[in-house]
């Protein structure tokens, strides 16, 4: 099997990179202060459109078993996000609320 380190490490930055850019951004035009809850919603709601771009793999079984460990490691990000365990989001959380 081969070594996916670089997705692996793309899915553990994707909420601090990608998500909560896009979520910020997302509440700024909604002109609307989140809760927790709320934010971290939608945090996920834009990791998961990482699983678009898993689908543009190949169809081979080598592929198949790439994205089902992406989408495993995907799930276990998704679960800290919604649990308030990842750092990253819940610092960005406090920035936008406090100085947003």
């Amino acid at each position: 099997m081969a070594d996916f380190f670089e997705v692996e490490r793309l899915i553990d930055e994707l909420a601090r990179l990608y998500a909560t850019a896009c979520a910020t951004a997302w509440f700024k035009i909604e002109k609307k202060k989140p809760t927790e809850e709320e934010y971290r919603v939608k945090v996920v709601e834009f990791m998961r459109h990482f699983e678009y771009t898993l689908s543009a793999f190949q169809k081979t079984p080598e592929a198949d078993i790439f994205r089902e460990q992406a989408k495993k490691a995907l799930e276990v990000e998704i679960e800290r996000v919604l649990l308030g365990k990842n750092k990253e989001v819940e610092r960005r959380f406090k920035y936008f609320v406090d100085y947003g």
